[in-house]
């Protein structure tokens, strides 16, 4: 039965249900009354409801989604990414307009595969479908997403590496992040995080590099290598993107071919196709 309530969550299973529709439909280029159906809302209340967590309407939100609009943005990003990627990549301390800190882990804790310490963990609605929030005393370790793969998936894969850890699922430890990592449109989220990560210096410095890549902005693998100093690494740029684990905060989803081709993304290109729009849109 359709409602005009607003749900108790703003990233429900409906705004992702319309997300997904729409991301599979691109091409049919459905009417607003179909992805409402899909959403299981009235036509009225799903465009306002999409419309505030979203930031556009679903008619725009389907045209961030096309393949023009990719190289287009491709093509505009270049000089704002000259500016931001030159602008002292090996500079430690706070990016991505001070909103994200990196905190590395270290050689001991990297060697010891997380002996002593503890990592908790919650599955929580998004508006890219149900996502897995991982963190810790230093940080967000984690941010995934379901689809193709099942939760006793994703937890291995955030598993590996620090299987000498302790885990434990605790939703109530996740969900206060859960607003900084998805903030709807109109509240933007000014709260600082850091995200621990482990990784090597190659992979480390191509993470610190995609947080200077602005929202909305696009590279392709090979700027980004060029950027690095490293012209000929455009593979390994790319296998350093798919070694992120923790999506959308380190924004691995921003580095796309020299094409406009979305491929090449952890949790699948549908998702990857969603989280670009989602950003395009709130940016614009």
């Amino acid at each position: 039965m359709m409602t005009d309530e607003t749900p108790e969550l703003p990233f429900d299973a409906r705004i992702a249900a319309a997300i997904h529709y729409l991301v599979e439909h691109r091409e049919d280029q459905p009417e607003l009354a179909d992805v409402a159906h899909a959403a299981g809302l009235a036509p009225h209340h799903f465009q306002r409801l999409f419309t505030r967590w979203v930031g556009v309407s679903p008619k725009k939100f389907l045209q961030y989604m096309t393949l023009g609009a990719a190289k287009e943005r491709l093509a505009a990003s270049a000089s704002v990414l000259d500016a931001a990627l030159d602008s002292g990549l090996s500079g430690p301390g706070r990016l991505h307009d001070l909103f994200v800190t990196i905190n590395a882990a270290t050689p001991g804790e990297f060697k010891a595969r997380g002996a002593g310490m503890e990592f908790r963990y919650g599955f929580h609605p998004s508006p890219f479908g149900e996502s897995m929030i991982t963190v810790t005393e230093r940080g967000v370790a984690g941010v995934s997403f379901a689809g193709r793969k099942s939760r006793a998936e994703l937890l291995a894969e955030q598993q590996n590496g620090w299987d000498a850890a302790r885990w434990t699922e605790d939703p109530a430890a996740a969900k206060p992040y859960l607003s900084c990592i998805f903030p709807d449109a109109e509240t933007p989220s000014a709260e600082p995080l850091s995200v621990f990560l482990r990784g090597t210096q190659f992979q480390l410095l191509v993470w610190e590099a995609l947080l200077r890549i602005p929202p909305g902005a696009l590279v392709s693998y090979g700027q980004l290598a060029a950027h690095l100093g490293r012209p000929n690494s455009a593979r390994a740029v790319g296998t350093a993107c798919g070694s992120n684990l923790v999506g959308l905060l380190i924004p691995c989803h921003r580095v796309i071919r020299e094409t406009g081709v979305v491929t090449g993304y952890r949790w699948g290109p549908e998702k990857k196709r969603a989280i670009l729009a989602w950003e395009a849109a709130r940016a614009a």
